[in-house]
This record gives structure tokens, sequence and C-alpha cells, in this order.
């Protein structure tokens, strides 16, 4: 999960991109970057560790002029959490590539091996993203065109698509040239395209969520589909091809639960109204299970759970309160790295209102459960702020399996539902009760808003993945992604 955003103007286009970034911030705080292109084709660009504000100074900001240019705010997942990982990521040949990912490949390692012995390219880092983009470049040499065309660069996207597995939403920047951009077969990762009236011309954005906008003045164009390549070359004209046989649109269904904003459109459906939905049929859940008549009182985890808890509250005629008080000054607890930063950052980054909570049957609305440890520690602060009762509804079914696709989740083994039932997770988290959406009700809730999509990217739920998946890749997956491997790394 990370944000992406290409922008091609009249102008320069640093302080658009610096502002899409900031909106795009909840998609990753580990590092962020940007890269952009002057017409004469130099390049200026600045990228390190850190937050967008922290990363981009008044300073940075002067020396970044260009009227083309890509950006990126990466969330560690493949790769580690040194600066050397931040995006873009840059190649001389051909004609001087950079490019920011969104995703994760699952096939990265035999391709890097591949890219070494065959190929004779040197692979720094063990990021998908720089192999992503070597294949990319390797590709696109072999069109063996000195002035590359819009044809030459949909070839090499073409051909990447082939050698690649797994999700992946793309901007590149070809120097002096304008931006590729593409997205998977199955368009696991949204990439969505916005459009606004230059002086001359007509100025483009690409980027991973819409919400950002209306703030710049791009209005949405459309997605970009599965298999899909964009061209808009430094003259600001756009180019479009299909670039795979057989592409099918998978959307990750996690985006609308959890990682987009409220305010974002992913393949036409409106992520809030989706959040609504699955309010609605968590009420009807609820209904079913007779717990009604147990609640008092409908509080929300803020942020992403506020929306569904809003209409399930309305729908059942309960009271909705904003019994937690958030600090904004910390970031997302579910995409810090390591388990111990995330547990010390709960009860730092929420406080508890005890007046919503003493002396009442308390239903606490999340958007999931992953570890379990940050909802133990909420209703251990519920009960000490006096709740007579805990019941915890999560938005979206439980999460059972690793996620491959650009989500560093957990690994299987330490999410607490993959070997527990409904019951043992309640008693494992403290909670008197534990509703759970159902897996065909959350489809049904985010496939309303686009009726035309038939199926969604779900794997975290059923543990069925719809990339091939290279032997072995899952075990060693399982290995990196825990806690006590992290910590190993990170004391050493």
């Amino acid at each position: 999960m990370c944000g992406i955003i290409g922008i091609s103007a009249e102008n320069n286009v640093a302080e658009e991109i610096y502002e899409s970034l900031l909106m795009l911030q909840h998609r990753g705080q580990d590092a962020a970057g940007m890269v952009v292109c002057e017409p004469s084709g130099k390049l200026n660009s600045r990228k390190s560790k850190g937050y967008v504000r922290d990363v981009f100074q008044q300073n940075h900001m002067s020396n970044l002029q260009g009227n083309f240019g890509i950006g990126h705010v990466r969330y560690p997942t493949a790769g580690g959490i040194g600066k050397e990982f931040a995006q873009p990521m840059y190649v001389n040949t051909p004609y001087g590539i950079s490019l920011a990912h969104n995703g994760n490949l699952t096939n990265s390692k035999k391709l890097a091996a591949e890219l070494f012995h065959a190929e004779r390219r040197h692979i720094n880092t063990d990021s998908d993203s720089e192999v992503l983009l070597n294949i990319f470049a390797l590709e696109l040499s072999k069109q063996e065109a000195v002035f590359p065309k819009p044809k030459d660069f949909f070839a090499a996207v073409e051909k990447t698509h082939l050698r690649i597995n797994g999700a992946y939403a793309v901007v590149a920047l070809i120097t002096g040239y304008g931006i590729v951009a593409f997205r998977d077969p199955l368009g696991i990762r949204p990439l969505t395209i916005g459009v606004r009236k230059g002086k001359n011309r007509n100025e483009y954005v690409v980027s991973s969520e819409t919400a950002l906008f209306s703030a710049t003045g791009f209005k949405v164009l459309r997605d970009v589909e599965p298999g899909e390549a964009v061209f808009i070359d430094n003259s600001g004209k756009i180019f479009t091809q299909q670039c795979f046989q057989g592409s099918e649109k998978k959307p990750c269904i996690f985006e609308y639960v959890y990682l987009a904003r409220p305010d974002s459109t992913i393949d036409e459906i409106s992520v809030y109204r989706s959040r609504m939905r699955m309010g609605l049929k968590l009420a009807n859940r609820i209904r079913k299970l007779n717990l009604v008549d147990e609640i008092d009182v409908v509080i929300p985890i803020p942020d992403s759970s506020t929306t569904a808890a809003l209409q399930l509250a309305a729908d059942l005629k309960k009271p909705y309160r904003q019994g937690f008080v958030k600090n904004r000054y910390i970031g997302r607890t579910f995409i810090m790295p390591l388990q111990e930063e995330r547990k010390k950052s709960v009860r730092r980054k929420l406080n508890i209102l005890d007046l919503e909570f003493k002396d009442k049957n308390v239903l606490l609305v999340d958007d999931s459960i992953v570890r379990g440890t940050t909802s133990r520690q909420i209703i251990e602060m519920v009960r000490e702020a006096g709740a007579k009762k805990v019941l915890f509804a999560s938005a979206s079914p439980p999460v059972k399996y690793q996620n491959l696709y650009g989500i560093d989740m957990a690994a299987t083994k330490e999410l607490i539902a993959h070997d527990k039932t409904e019951n043992e997770i309640a008693d494992a988290i403290g909670a008197d009760e534990l509703i759970y959406q159902t897996l065909e009700d959350l489809i049904s809730s985010v496939q309303e808003g686009n009726p035309e999509i038939k199926d969604f990217e779900t794997s975290i739920f059923t543990g069925k993945y719809p990339t091939d998946i290279d032997d072995g890749y899952l075990e060693n997956l399982e290995e990196e992604r825990s806690d006590i491997i992290k910590m190993s790394k990170k004391e050493s």
C-alpha cells in the first residue's frame, strides 16, 4: 500500500505533486519522493525517509522545477525500511527512467536472478520496485528506438506484463519524453486518470486515489483499466493501449474497507458509500443475532470505521457517540512496521472520553481485526472507563491469511483469526460479543457501487490468491513478515 502520482502540465508541477502526496500520506509513512523534468530534459529530484512535510522543505521545492513529474509515498512491503528504498527509483538506460510503484511482485527474487545472470543487470536492493524498474527498462531497450514513440512504450509494458506476477500500479517518467502509467492485469491496485483545462492544452494527472483531484483542479476522466498502459507525452498528448490479453477487473476489496480515503472513488465505486452500506449490512447482522437490545450506544474506533458506525447506529436507532479523541500527529498504527511500535502507539493515539462509556453497554465498530492487539488494548481502555458490557463489530470478515499484493499485514501465524474460532477471538480480545461482517455482505456492499465488477481480490479472507505464486514464496514471506525477524533486523 503505497501512493503514486504523476502530473503533466504547462507549468511547474512540483507544488501540486507535493500537495497530492500530502493527500496520499495515509498510504505510506516510511518515505516520500518526487522527480520532475524540465522541458530541456533536465531532471530534478528529492526523496528521503519520513513524512512528506519533513522530506520536502522550502529549499528543496525551489530546486524542483519541471512541467511533468511523478511522486511516491512509501509503506514498506517487499524490501527494507532504509533510505535506499525511497522512490522514485532511477536507471539511466534507456533514456533515463524514474519509476514509482504501488503493489507487490510475487516473483521478484526469481526475476532479480534472471536480470543478473542473463541480462547482467545488478539489483542494488531487495526491493521489488527496483526489479520492476529494471524489467521495464530492459524491455524498453529491446525496442531499439533512438527516438521512442508511444508504440515502443506500450510494447515494453506488454512484455513487462508477461514477465512479472503480482499486483502493481506504476507511474514512470521517461526523461524528456513524458509519463508512462500502467496497471496489473487484474487491476488489484487502483490507478485513475484526471484531466483539467490549461491555457493551451489539457493537463493530466494519474494517481492512486481521486481524493486529491478536486484540490488540484482536476476532474476524473476514468480509471486505468487492468492491463492497460497510458502515455502522456511532454507536449500533453495522451495515448492509451490495452497491453494484456485476457485482463479482468478484480480490485482489492480492502481498499474500500480501510486503505483508501472515504472521499475517493475507485473503479467508479465511492469508498464512502461502500462503507455506509457496510454499516447497514452489519446492522442487519446484529438483528439476526438478536443483539439490538444489548446495545446502549454505538462508538466508532476512528477513523476508517466512522462512516460504517454512523450508518449502523442510524439504522438500529441507537445513539452514536464519538468516544475517542484521536491524536492527529500519530500515524496509522496499522502500517507501522513493528508490533512493538503499534502497541505503544494505541494509547498515545487515542484518548478516551469516560462519560460516553460509564455504566453503558457499548458497541465498538472497527474496520477490521488483524492481529487483535489493538482491539484488545482498546477494549481494556473502555472497561477502565466504566463500560458494563463491550460488544465489538468488524466491518470486514475475519482476516485469516497474509496479503501478497502490497499490504504488509502480518505473518499468517500472527493473524488472530487464522487459527481461532470467533468465540475464541472474542475471548482473546476481551469482548462480550463479537460480530463479524460476512464476506458475502462485504462484497455486496462494494459491488453495489459498480455491478459490472463481478469479482474482487479477497485473499486475506479466503486464502485464494488470483495470481501465480512461486514455490516457497508464501513460506519465505511468512518468515520475512514475522515481527521477531523484523526486530532482529532492526537490532542488527
